[in-house]
């Protein structure tokens, strides 16, 4: 075992010194000499140390120190953990299909994967997986559930299932399939209106071409503008957001990037005669919006092409390349900075990485304001300046005078630096802090698996009809009365003045999940559309969006 891990090792060092040889740098002996270095305190290490070590440990241990001391986004991944990392970007796995919950112990099918083969063979939405392939499925840890469900396609998984009414197990023999990993979470017609909503959760291989098929659906159901939200979307390939950004705009500048070598440098260049090009558009951000959700809004703001609205995005600038090493393992250097089309990177300070990671360094606004506030505080900052005035620092701790102006191609001010700055501010709805505490403990799932033991039920009295079901169903003040009890029971400590001003929201909360439960995310995202403050007001900004896209300079 130790001369493998050796071999790890020796592999390590061995591929640092081809890459000498392949690319000179200056100060080569001094490289040399630092490898020498970590053979020698490693080599000791496992030979001297009290007790015996785990080498693949102390290799891996030195790696991440390494890149922890270039950038926060250069990092090392597992082999262990690659698997789940090449499914997520690629937008597939291998398994039966489900989507579930780990619910009172017990396994709780939320939805079955549409076309996948769970849904072929009629699981339902509520059957409860009690028993794999013959052994108990009760108690089993949230984290090894994935690893008996999913495997090779064509393999076979036996699963008992519970349902409500079923006096007997029922008993199913799943092939198991590819299955899509949708980075398109929802899709729908906002509240009766022409205008479409399409939230994205992050930019897979397989994400402008399911961006185009959910905007050709809503098309054909009226759609004649567009509200694309990349709220929490942490990014992902930046080949996806140039395509995506591609279709909106035409013949623009999408975005660069600089590396250490100019020859390697990259220019992004939208095409004419793409298909989402005219229509009215707006996109959502907030903190946790980032880099290539960074570069589409970005984009879209310096082209004055739409309007871009919600908080200010997370602030990374970098793009990482990730290499494999032959172990399965493998790491993300960074290799460049990007640049959106008036020049601006908007990647934070990262010196101090806890600050970093806490997302200190974006300017943030107050409600209601925009760009032009924004603006004018740096330009009275700068008046300070030369009365030599104390600076003035923002609310979240920032030196104004780091942040840079730029302009959009009709002139506007744009700010650079510290993630993209909104055209219009607009908070998220705000709860207390017994919601907070609900949430933590999944009180609503948990809720709506207890009091709706069979959703399909819920399906034949309304019909199948989910138009319906939006507008007669609710969850009534009696089924509070329970939720109360589930959260009380469950260690929350109740306050009664903050659930008055919370239960709308807790009521909305569980229909869309028994909507998710009984349809699909789309019904989901169409009720809490009612309790989003972000996505209302952006619903009313468009004649502004449509102003500042005709702007000329």
């Amino acid at each position: 075992m130790k001369h493998k891990y050796l071999k790890v090792t020796l592999f390590v060092i061995c591929g640092v010194c081809i890459g000498l040889l392949l690319y000179p740098v200056v100060g080569a002996d001094s490289i040399y000499q630092q490898l020498e270095k970590y053979r020698y305190v490693f080599g000791t290490a496992v030979k001297e140390y009290v007790e015996e070590v785990d080498s693949n440990t102390l290799t891996e241990a030195a790696i991440k120190g390494m890149l922890n001391e270039l950038d926060p986004h250069s990092t090392y991944i597992t082999a262990k953990d690659m698997q789940s990392v090449d499914e997520e970007m690629q937008g597939s796995f291998e398994g039966i299909g489900v989507q579930f919950n780990l619910l009172n112990d017990t396994i709780s099918v939320i939805a079955p994967i549409k076309n996948g083969p769970s849904e072929k063979l009629g699981i339902l939405s509520g059957d409860k997986i009690v028993e794999i392939d013959g052994k108990s499925a009760i108690g089993l840890p949230l984290d090894s559930v994935p690893k008996l469900l999913r495997g090779p396609k064509g393999t076979v998984v036996k699963l008992g299932i519970y349902r409500y009414g079923e006096k007997n197990l029922l008993h199913f023999d799943v092939v198991r399939d590819k299955i899509p990993l949708y980075t398109v979470d929802s899709y729908y017609i906002y509240d009766n209106s022409d205008i479409g909503v399409i939230r994205l959760n992050r930019f897979a291989q397989t994400t402008h071409e399911e961006l185009m098929k959910a905007a050709r659906d809503l098309k054909s159901q009226g759609m004649k503008k567009l509200i694309l939200d990349l709220r929490e979307n942490p990014g992902g390939y930046l080949n996806q957001a140039f395509l995506v950004a591609d279709e909106f705009l035409s013949g623009d500048t999408i975005v660069y990037t600089k590396t250490r070598k100019e020859e390697n440098n990259e220019v992004y260049k939208a095409r004419a005669g793409q298909e989402l090009e005219d229509i009215p558009l707006i996109i959502l951000i907030n903190s946790g919006s980032a880099s290539a959700s960074e570069i589409v809004s970005g984009s879209v703001q310096d082209m004055d092409r739409g309007l871009i609205v919600g908080t200010t995005s997370f602030g990374k600038g970098l793009v990482q390349r990730q290499f494999k090493i032959p172990d399965g393992s493998a790491f993300r250097l960074t290799i460049a900075r990007y640049y959106t089309a008036s020049g601006r990177c908007i990647q934070r300070p990262y010196k101090d990485k806890d600050s970093y990671r806490n997302l200190v360094g974006r300017l943030e606004l107050e409600e209601g304001l925009n760009l032009e506030h924004a603006i004018d505080k740096i330009k009275k900052e700068e008046a300070n300046k030369k009365q030599k005035k104390t600076n003035i620092k923002d609310t979240n701790g920032i030196d104004l005078d780091s942040i840079e102006i730029f302009h959009t191609r009709a002139g506007r001010s744009v700010l650079g630096g510290g993630g993209i700055t909104p055209d219009y501010v607009i908070k998220s709805d705000t709860v207390t802090k017994l919601t907070v505490r609900i949430r933590m403990k999944n009180l609503y799932n948990k809720f709506i698996n207890n009091e709706f033991k069979n959703p399909q039920k819920i399906k034949e009295q309304y019909n199948s009809d989910f138009e319906l079901f939006n507008k007669k169903f609710e969850i009534t003040d009696a089924m509070i009365k329970k939720f109360k009890s589930l959260a009380i029971e469950e260690g929350v400590e109740w306050d009664e003045e903050r659930a008055k001003i919370d239960a709308p929201y807790w009521k909305l909360s569980m229909k869309a999940i028994l909507a998710r439960a009984i349809w699909d995310t789309n019904c989901e995202a169409r009720i809490f559309s009612k309790v989003d403050r972000q996505l209302q007001t952006a619903a009313t900004l468009f004649p502004i969006a449509e102003k500042i896209k005709n702007k000329k300079k």
